[in-house]
């Protein structure tokens, strides 16, 4: 049976330093979750082999870390697409929480893998 959900019926889990999830749809290989990133958070940076991935910003603005040295700037309303084998990690430079969605096809669970990133 199909159902509504949202993170107020979803179990939270927590990622990275920061970081909490809520994975909405999981079905077919389509992953989707609504993420938070307290301020000066981020992830480490990763790239998934199979996954590729967007991510939507609901509110507040993030940065994109690309392995190439590129940081592009996601601010609400903005979608930002990351191919397979693309390095990033998602940072939160501001002085408020932001929220978003990651939306992965296949899903990313079992498919991440983390860099050193070069300083």
């Amino acid at each position: 049976m199909t159902h509504p959900v949202s993170r107020n019926t979803q179990k939270a889990y927590k990622w990275s330093d920061g970081g909490v999830g809520w994975p909405l749809v999981e079905a077919g290989g389509f992953l989707v979750i609504e993420e938070t990133l307290a301020p000066g958070c981020g992830e480490k940076h990763h790239y998934h082999n199979q996954a590729e991935q967007c991510f939507y910003m609901l509110a507040g603005c993030a940065v994109m870390q690309l392995a190439d040295g590129q940081h592009v700037e996601i601010d609400t309303g903005m979608a930002i697409n990351i191919t397979p084998k693309t390095i990033h990690a998602i940072v939160n430079q501001t002085d408020k929480e932001i929220r978003f969605l990651v939306m992965s096809a296949p899903s990313s669970r079992g498919d991440r893998h983390e860099v050193e990133q070069e300083k």
